[in-house]
């Protein structure tokens, strides 16, 4: 499994954010928001509704969890039980 981070951020922007929440895991950037509209995760306004998508090897979304706010994010219990519901 590998962790990543997909935003319409530029490089610039989520390089400085990485370095100052010290994010470990690869952050990219879709600025023209191409793999944002494909997967079809965008709002009316066109922006991503924010939070954890589980894609798998064939490319499709397995699971989605989201929470009220776009600051909030689920704890990693939660991610890693939705992991292993995809595995079974």
């Amino acid at each position: 499994m590998q962790v990543v981070g997909i935003s319409y951020d530029s490089v610039e922007i989520l390089k400085d954010f990485a370095e100052r929440e010290s994010i470990t895991f690869p952050l990219l950037s879709d600025e023209g928001s191409r793999t944002i509209r494909a997967y079809g995760i965008e709002d009316k306004e066109g922006y991503p509704h924010p939070g954890t998508y589980l894609v798998v090897k064939d490319a499709t979304v397995h699971a989605a969890l989201f929470l009220e706010g776009y600051r909030d994010r689920h704890p990693s219990t939660a991610i890693i039980n939705a992991a292993k519901k995809i595995g079974s």
